[in-house]
């Protein structure tokens, strides 16, 4: 900035110009964020998950819009760093959304909040783990029994404590290897559980094997062939015994 030199929009000579407009000015002539006209967000109405590009992700989420939803909408002018977006819900119907984002920003120096609007429209797809939990489709099948040796428990009790260890269990489990249970059954020598995940399914029995002092054995069965490749179906006994006060109380 040199003697002399104003901005030509507001006339101030106090401040830095770049190509004779002060970064002010600049701010009221320049659109600082955007968002497209409307925005399309994919949630599985049974779990919640996204559909982000080619994938799905963070299952479990709400099945309305949250900011982690709409912020990736903006598109921010190269200059600007923003800081912080509040998201304020302004009407609905069935599928459409209106949202003002307000948007902390910070351009050449200077912060301003500005109003974005924003429509979404939600679309409702089943993700494909749903799907296929749906079509009682798994890939593993988790055996919980009691111990082959020591007393045996009737039916009516050992599936109760098979039960309540593994509440206990799920209390310590990742939440994808959770989210792989596709459903359960209740048999007189105890639960089956069937996973649309192999490797969740192994890593539930290990978890079994480090805090519940279980015992594992797993094999597999050839169910079909898909491009060229055999697939097998896991399945992994899992006998689980009376945590010690239990066998305490018991004796």
């Amino acid at each position: 900035m040199g003697t002399g030199e104003f901005c030509a929009a507001c006339g101030r000579t106090d401040v830095e110009l770049i190509d004779g407009i002060c970064a002010e000015c600049t701010m009221d002539r320049t659109t600082l964020v955007r968002a497209p006209k409307r925005f399309n967000v994919v949630v599985c109405p049974t779990c919640g998950a996204r559909r982000v590009g080619s994938h799905w992700e963070r299952s479990g989420s709400s099945r309305l819009p949250t900011g982690e939803d709409l912020t990736p909408a903006l598109e921010a002018h190269p200059e600007v760093g923003i800081r912080t977006v509040r998201w304020e819900e302004t009407g609905s119907s069935a599928l459409l959304h209106q949202y003002i984002g307000r948007v902390s920003l910070r351009f050449r120096g200077i912060e301003r909040e500005v109003a974005v609007p924003l429509t979404v429209k939600v679309d409702h797809h089943t993700c494909p783990e749903c799907s296929r939990k749906s079509g009682h489709y798994y890939t593993a099948q988790l055996q919980l029994r009691g111990p082959l040796d020591g007393p045996r428990e009737k039916a009516g009790t050992l599936r109760a404590r098979l039960d309540a260890q593994w509440d206990e269990l799920m209390r310590e489990a990742r939440a994808d290897w959770r989210t792989a249970i596709s459903w359960r059954e209740a048999l007189p020598e105890g639960w089956d559980y069937f996973l649309v995940n192999t490797m969740a399914a192994r890593s539930l029995a290990r978890l079994a094997q480090r805090r519940l002092a279980a015992e594992m054995k797993e094999s597999a069965t050839l169910y079909g062939r898909k491009d060229g490749q055999d697939l097998y179906r896991v399945t992994i006994c899992v006998r689980i015994p009376p945590s010690r006060r239990e066998a305490a109380g018991s004796s």
